[in-house]
């Protein structure tokens, strides 16, 4: 079939006839007007894929069969339609792959304003995601007031306290935010306007700009068994921007990941119960913390899991990814995982180049990957010491078990108290019997999970005996080599150990180690004790400095 590319943006010259000195004045003022996004035939892409080594990626869709792109540009249109192509251009600099304290620098010295920095997000959003050949498809909504709001920044500079003053942040779509529905990917939240979540609260406290939501994994990649990470009911498939349709996005946080890949925001958060900041994160190429279980408050955000889910930080750098999550930081009294956690907290204050004395354990099931043998090196040049060792095998056969019945119970417990008014739901049985209605738009990929999770018939003796058990061997597991060969932290690969560590509830942060010879990103994944934030963004930053591996996708310059 052939196909026609429409321009994405086009430009009106705004004139007043009846004036002429108007008009000569406004003859070089363009107005900004978005291009209609068209649905095109999808066909070939997907045959094309159908033939992918992985299993993840051979799609059934594409586009969202959902949500109409033109609805998210009419939040856009009005904010951007004074912001031109060559303001674009000239900004470039200034923003593109920046970190806060450099953009807040820019606006300090009069260079650049939040207002203008807010509107340079958005038109890049529309001129990469209005067109087929780069969008991503990882914008569900946009933030209608993301503007106003950037220029009441600016009339308010004297309140800045924080480095995330009038920084626009992109949230998984499974965050409440009460200017836009929270639908976690799926048809049966599409209309769930709910409260904000306790951390957005506490980035808006601190002046930080709410852009919009991003797609994920639906149900934050728990509702089916064999589909491709990154795909959603209302958002449709997210890409990856390293290789569109060629590598996973990796999941569930895949819209955090490659929207922040692809400098959609400043930065993006994510959520995660086993996995789904790290793996996107490492994807993509960016930075991603998972932070120790009760650091964040998980109040207003769609759950799998209390024992295990926790949202948190997805940046370009660490710089950044220390100022956001000091942002979020805070006790949630409806969250008693949360109890003493301070606010105040300033995890980019101490960042240095300098890892000496440090241990790092080298796992040596992972000595064949060359770029963990590359980033091995590296740490030793910085001055750490790296031993080598051997985990222990740890069964994972009562895993699902544990999620399918938490989730049982935690999914109910936030439509009761975290859901809009009109989420009608009351039981996960009540959102199976929903997609059965209409299972081509709403479950494409069956709802396996969904299904296994009404058949659990674990107790609730049951359940919390199975949360101690598999606690105690994950943390078992990592405590053998901590203790025995004194380590400050473990060395893994993208979310390769990220099961474990959340059923210990340690925290992990991954970065940028390099790219296979393929292109594909692969991250380097920190390991630490619980609360340990500040030791692992330390060791992070000093291996950012040091290696510089990030770059920008190409495509996307």
């Amino acid at each position: 079939m052939k196909y026609i590319f429409l321009p994405l943006l086009l430009f009106a010259f705004a004139c007043q006839p009846s004036d002429k000195k108007e008009e000569t004045k406004n003859e070089e003022q363009p107005k900004t007007v978005i291009e209609k996004w068209q649905a095109y035939d999808e066909t070939e892409e997907i045959t094309q894929n159908a033939a992918h080594e992985s299993s993840r990626m051979r799609y059934k869709l594409i586009q969202s069969k959902v949500l109409d792109k033109n609805e998210i540009w009419k939040n856009v249109a009005p904010q951007i339609q004074d912001f031109s192509e060559e303001e674009y251009q000239k900004l470039n600099p200034l923003i593109l792959e920046q970190d806060i304290p450099t953009i807040q620098k820019h606006i300090q010295e009069g260079n650049l304003s939040y207002q203008k920095l807010v509107q340079w997000y958005l038109y890049r959003i529309v001129k990469f995601e209005n067109n087929r050949e780069t969008s991503l498809h990882t914008i569900i909504s946009i933030n209608p007031d993301a503007v106003a709001q950037a220029i009441e920044k600016d009339k308010n500079r004297a309140n800045k306290k924080h480095e995330i003053f009038g920084m626009p942040i992109l949230l998984k779509d499974n965050i409440n935010f009460d200017k836009l529905p929270t639908t976690a990917g799926a048809v049966a939240l599409q209309n769930n306007i709910a409260p904000n979540a306790f951390i957005v609260n506490q980035i808006q406290a601190k002046g930080g700009i709410i852009l919009g939501k991003v797609n994920l994994s639906e149900w934050a990649n728990y509702l089916h068994d064999n589909g491709p990470n990154g795909y959603s009911a209302i958002g449709g498939q997210t890409l990856n921007p390293y290789g569109r349709k060629e590598f996973d996005t990796g999941g569930s946080s895949a819209g955090s990941g490659t929207a922040v890949a692809a400098n959609y925001a400043v930065a993006a958060v994510g959520t995660e119960t086993a996995g789904s900041i790290l793996s996107p994160s490492s994807s993509n190429s960016i930075v991603g913390l998972k932070p120790t279980i009760g650091l964040l408050s998980r109040g207003g955000i769609v759950p799998i899991s209390s024992m295990l889910d926790t949202p948190g930080p997805m940046t370009k750098n660490i710089t950044d990814n220390a100022i956001l999550l000091s942002a979020m930081t805070g006790e949630d009294a409806k969250d008693s995982a949360t109890t003493g956690q301070k606010a105040s907290i300033n995890y980019a204050e101490s960042l240095n180049k300098d890892l000496k004395g440090m241990r790092f354990g080298a796992n040596k099931a992972f000595m064949e990957d060359s770029l963990y043998l590359a980033m091995i090196e590296n740490v030793k040049s910085l001055g750490a010491e790296v031993v080598e060792f051997s985990f222990d095998e740890m069964k994972f056969d009562t895993f699902l078990q544990l999620l399918n019945a938490d989730m049982k119970r935690d999914l109910p417990f936030y439509f009761q108290n975290y859901a809009g008014s009109t989420v009608v739901f009351t039981t996960v049985k009540d959102v199976v019997e929903y997609n059965l209605q209409d299972t081509t738009i709403r479950i494409p990929y069956a709802q396996a999970r969904f299904d296994g999770i009404v058949a659990d018939q674990t107790t609730d003796e049951e359940l919390e005996k199975l949360k101690t058990v598999m606690n105690t061997e994950a943390v078992n597991l990592f405590e053998k080599p901590m203790k025995k060969l004194n380590l400050d932290c473990i060395l893994s690969i993208n979310n390769w150990n990220a099961a474990e560590a959340a059923l210990a509830k340690y925290p992990c942060l991954t970065l940028p180690m390099g790219y296979r010879t393929s292109g594909q990103p692969a991250g380097i994944t920190l390991i630490a004790r619980p609360f340990e934030e500040q030791k692992l963004l330390q060791i992070g930053f000093a291996i950012e400095e040091a290696t510089k591996s990030r770059k920008l996708p190409k495509g996307y310059e």
